[in-house]
Order: structure tokens, then sequence, then C-alpha cells
């Protein structure tokens, strides 16, 4: 249904203000992109019924949070086909370290972004989770040294 609808200028404006900061009342959203607070209101609601606005969260610090050990897992499957590709997201969702995955073309099957307190956690994620998984092939492990950008935005 949002593929068919257009955004106008007020839309984008709001959605950028949003992205920005959530947790604008409605009154500031609307004094910051020049509406009254009852049409900015019903556009909101809009974006949010037609699945432009997915969710509403707050982005924490990792590493005030012992989470600021930060790896991209490359994993190849054995064999690609429903039940296993099936079998392992749903062990991917269960892994609370796995705060990103992806399902991608070329040399992989997957991309993981995980969050960990430090290497030793990571290695014990590697040895006790992910290298049980009986439709592993390899893992390929990549350290992130330092983020240089991180947009939330779209």
């Amino acid at each position: 249904m949002a593929e068919s609808f257009r955004l106008d200028g007020k839309d984008t404006e709001i959605l950028r203000a949003l992205q920005h900061n959530a947790r604008l009342s409605n009154k500031e959203l609307a004094a910051k992109v020049n509406l009254s607070t009852t049409p900015t209101y019903e556009r909101v609601k809009r974006l949010e019924r037609l699945g432009f606005i997915k969710e509403y969260a707050a982005i924490l610090n990792e590493s005030m949070l012992n989470k600021g050990f930060a790896v991209f897992c490359s994993i190849k499957l054995r064999s690609v086909n429903k039940e296993y590709a099936d079998s392992f997201t749903e062990m991917v969702k269960r892994i609370p370290e796995v705060t990103e995955c992806y399902n991608i073309s070329g040399r992989f099957d997957y991309l993981l972004r995980v969050q960990a307190p430090d290497m030793h956690s990571y290695q014990q994620l590697l040895l006790n989770v992910l290298g049980r998984h009986e439709n592993i092939s390899s893992i390929e492990s990549t350290f992130v040294m330092e983020e240089v950008k991180h947009e939330y935005g779209v």
C-alpha cells in the first residue's frame, strides 16, 4: 500500500524530523515543519499506518553497556534450501549479540553484525553457538577497529 502513496514535501520534512528526534512532541514537530498540530498529527498517523514509519526506538551506547566490540561475521552454509535457511535464521534470531542479519549474495550466504563485550565473548559465541549449527560450512570474522559513519536514517 505504501508503494502507491506519494510523499509530499511536508511528509518528507516530518520523516526527517522524526528520524533525527523521535521524541518530539506533536507541537514541537508541527513547529519544525510549519504546520498546525492537527494536520501534523494526522500526517504522522497516516505515515505510521501506511508503513513509512515502522517503529520508534532509542539508540543505545554499546560501549557504555559493555557491548562495544563490533564484528561483522560472514556465514557460508553447506547447503542452501528453505529448511536449512529457516533453521539458521531462527537460531540467529535467538542470539542477543546478533544485532543485524542479512541474507546476501556472493561468496557468503549471510552477514551478521555482532555486538559483544570483548574478543573472548565473541570467541565463545563462535565456538558454543554458531559453530554448533550443523549447516554452517565457514565463518569469516571482520573486526571493527573504528566506526567512521553510522546513520540510522534513510
